[in-house]
């Protein structure tokens, strides 16, 4: 009895609950949302209390509510959870990216060059370290290994310009 008597209340608002759907803006997952409204109505259908008003203005906040509730939820996990494009998954490797200097081709270049110097040449165009990461596992200061860089560059265009480093 119960059950064809909630399957009426459904058929005279069902209007209703498309109506809250469009008034909040709800154009994807229409039909989660869709059912999210019939159980806000069901629960307006099971406390509501004929003495305090009309069922259709109680039903409309239930259901309004329940859909916000829901809103709510959803734009949290959205925001939570971020699912790449499908561009992303369509990426292809760069097969063009340089490899990193060959040690044979570094040595010309660390003729005349300190022991230092030459550790921040070979960390930099081998390993492809940053002047940081080179500070961090030398135990040394970022100037320190500014100056190294630095002199290591100057030694190194005066070797070139010299002819010293035969490329």
């Amino acid at each position: 009895m119960e059950r064809e008597r909630f399957e009426e209340i459904i058929k005279m608002h069902e209007r209703m609950i498309f109506h809250v759907m469009k008034s909040l803006g709800i154009y994807k997952n229409q039909d989660e949302f869709y059912q999210t409204g019939l159980i806000g109505l069901w629960d307006a259908y099971q406390r509501f209390d004929g003495e305090k008003g009309k069922f259709s203005t109680y039903a409309y906040s239930y259901i309004k509510g329940r859909i916000l509730t829901e809103l709510t939820k959803m734009s949290r996990f959205e925001e939570k959870n971020v699912y790449p494009d499908e561009e992303f998954w369509e990426m292809t490797v760069d097969e063009n990216v340089m490899a990193p200097m060959e040690l044979e081709q570094l040595n010309p270049y660390c003729k005349g060059l300190t022991e230092r110097q030459k550790l921040w040449v070979i960390d930099t165009f081998y390993y492809g370290l940053s002047v940081q990461e080179i500070a961090g596992k030398e135990g040394v200061s970022l100037s320190a290994v500014k100056k190294w860089r630095a002199g290591a560059i100057q030694k190194i265009r005066r070797n070139l310009e010299e002819g010293v480093i035969d490329l």
